[in-house]
Parts: C-alpha cells; structure tokens; sequence
C-alpha cells in the first residue's frame, strides 16, 4: 500500500511505515498534478502540511483514497467533513507541535520586548559607525516578567503558550468561547513540577488586561482582531499571530501601529500566504516568520510518527 506525503515527513515516520510494510513516496507534486498522481500511482493514504489544499475534486476524483493525513493541527486545508461523508478517514495530529508554536510566540515576543529584530538587521549595516546611536535608539526595552499574558483561543497550544508565560513570570488571562478552565501542569528538571488552575474570562477582559497578546484559533470567516478589538486594548500592547493567515485584520494592525495602540507584533501567518503583503514585510514594528510555528526538529519527529501511528491503526 501507498502512502504520498505530498509536503513531505519525517524520517521516523517513514520508518515507521516502511517497518509496517507501506511504501511511502516523498515526491512533491503540483497541486494541479495530485489527481492524476495519486490515481496513477495508486495512492491510498495522503499525507499533507499547508501547502497541499485536499478539495471535493480530489476526494471525488480519487476513489482508491482510504486515509488524508495533516501533519499538524488546523485542518482548513482540507474540506474535512466532505472527505468523511464518503468514507475517507481524515486525521491530523494536534498536540505533536504545540510546544513548537509556543516556543516560537516567546521567541518573537522576547525579541520584539528588546527590539531584536531590528537590531538584527541594523547592526550589521551601521554597527560599525552608528553604535551609539543604535544603543541609544534601542535601549527602551521591556522585560516579560511581571506582565500580562493575554491568551484567546485556549486549546493545546494556547495553553502551552500559557506555560511558558508563566515560567516566564507573567499573569496569564484567556479566553475561550468551549472553555470554562484549563489546569496547567509545568514540568521542570528533576521530576519537580507545578500546577496552576486559569480560569477563562471574557475576550474583553483579555484585551483590556494584555501587555502581549498571542491568538491561537483556527480559521474562520471573521476575524477574530480588528479595529474594534483594538481599540480595546491598552496602549503599547505587543501581539502575536502564529495561528493561521486571516485571524487579524492586517489593514487594522498596521493602523493599529501607527496610532500607537500596538507598540509591536509578531506575525509568522498571513492573509495573503505565500505573498504577503509589501506593507506588512517593510514595517518596522513587526517581527516575520513564514509560518515556522511547528517547524522545529523535534515536533516533526512527534508528527510523523503520530501519523504512522494512527495510519497503522486504522489499516493494519
């Protein structure tokens, strides 16, 4: 049997797989080629990141398909139910990157308290004959400790978001429309841990109360910031999307920006992926990532494993 992981996976997935007797085809092919590729070869499991959109076309159009996989968590590229109402299994893997994401939020909103990203890129160009002018310009940093996090969407990777917090030393507020309150389990070396209980409090409350604000909900047809919830905000606030493209107004952000309301933000998602807008990449209050948010060595281990895992189950 044939697996196609069409935007590729890691090896112990492969592994995995090939153990259980799969052959397992890393080739990436054009999404306009994936109907025939898949007929042709004789696919019977596709695996998919981002790139790759899983259509009624394909699911109508490719009938040897038992199994869509999605290494990560938001199925949006695939029209999930469509798929399941003809008797394909859709299965994605949502707890194997969270850590990942979460990591990646800190690392931006770390960079962006202390301006690093651009002091990244000013160095190297003025270092030499503006260093004094660059430490001046840059030395307004701020520290996370003793500030508000502010969490909307409080699944798996809101609350590995809230973790770091705090161990970060920061409050953590959140909302979530499906959630009434999450327990939090902290690990640390040595087999020592700590629990903390976060009760979820209105997405007003949250905006009000955010030093940084970090978004963690799938796609949907509304956005979830724009100019209303920013104007519930404090001044000066630092945000960060590493959700999906579409979850903040961009034209609202960058307005945002220039009234001050927003001092910085982080965006490793975008409306228009994979071109984003000129204005977002040339402005210097945010911090770019191209959806990087699961792309660590470790959560792509996690993913492709938990797909083979569940391929194995469901096939034998």
């Amino acid at each position: 049997m044939k697996v196609l992981a069409n935007d590729g996976v890691s090896q112990s997935g492969i592994s995995a797989l090939e153990a259980a007797g799969y052959e397992v085809i890393t080739t990436t092919v054009a999404q306009e080629q994936l109907q025939n590729y898949i007929n042709e070869k004789d696919i019977a499991v596709l695996l998919v990141r981002s790139a790759t959109k899983v259509r009624k076309d394909i699911i109508d159009n490719c009938p040897g398909l038992k199994i869509i996989g999605r290494g990560g968590v938001g199925m949006d590229n695939i029209d999930v139910e469509y798929a399941r109402n003809k008797g394909i299994k859709v299965i994605n893997t949502p707890a194997a990157s969270s850590h990942s994401v979460a990591e990646l939020v800190f690392g931006h909103f770390y960079g962006l308290a202390r301006f690093l990203h651009n002091a990244n890129r000013d160095m190297p160009l003025e270092g030499d004959k503006n260093f004094k002018v660059l430490k001046k310009a840059y030395a307004k940093g701020t520290e996370l400790k003793g500030k508000t996090l502010g969490v909307i969407g409080f699944g798996r990777i809101g609350q590995a978001t809230a973790k770091i917090g705090i161990g970060a030393g920061m409050k953590v507020v959140a909302y979530d429309p499906f959630l009434e309150s999450a327990d939090l389990t902290l690990d640390f070396f040595d087999g020592q841990s700590a629990s903390f209980k976060i009760k979820t409090v209105s997405k007003e409350e949250v905006l009000g109360q955010a030093d940084f604000l970090t978004l963690h909900v799938p796609a949907q047809k509304d956005y979830i910031i724009g100019d209303k919830e920013f104007s519930q905000m404090k001044d000066g606030v630092i945000i960060a999307n590493a959700a999906r493209g579409g979850v903040i107004n961009e034209i609202a952000l960058i307005k945002a920006i220039e009234s001050g309301k927003v001092a910085r933000a982080a965006l490793d998602v975008f409306e228009k992926e994979p071109q984003p807008e000129v204005q977002l990449l040339m402005n210097p209050a945010l911090s770019l990532t191209p959806h990087t948010g699961a792309a660590t060595n470790e959560a792509q281990d996690r993913i492709g494993a938990e797909l083979a895992d569940q391929i194995i189950a469901i096939l034998g």
